[in-house]
């Protein structure tokens, strides 16, 4: 039974953390593609002229990427760790570990173009 309690417990789990980040950069390369997806729009997020909350948008939708990247990486070391033989469920568990990717990118694509469309709009007309 873990008795690690208070700070020691978070610092702990701060560790195990860093060593999760750690472990998709080295070991995915989708992961550091949207490492790098994610400053370009931080500081395009920066650099526009949008509201506070607009700006939380467009970064925290880059942000869902990555954080469903490395869930789906999870997934997939997962399935891997319990064979290679082909099984229709460590295909399906993969196929929607993917799915859920595709569907943040879709929604960073969404805010992204609906917050950039009701700004220069207005310069379109």
């Amino acid at each position: 039974m873990n008795q690690v309690t208070g700070l020691t417990r978070i610092i702990k789990a701060a560790g195990y953390s860093w060593g999760g980040l750690r472990a998709a950069w080295k070991n995915e390369a989708a992961f550091r593609q949207e490492i790098v997806l994610l400053v370009v729009a931080i500081i395009l997020a920066c650099w526009l002229d949008v509201s506070i909350i607009e700006r939380i948008l467009l970064i925290g939708s880059v942000v869902l990427i990555v954080a469903f990247e490395i869930i789906n990486s999870a997934i997939e070391a997962v399935v891997d760790r319990i064979g290679t033989e082909r099984h229709e469920l460590s295909g399906r568990a993969k196929d929607m570990g993917s799915a859920a990717v595709l569907i943040m990118i879709l929604l960073a694509l969404f805010v992204w173009v609906s917050v950039l469309w009701s700004h220069f709009s207005r310069y379109i007309s």
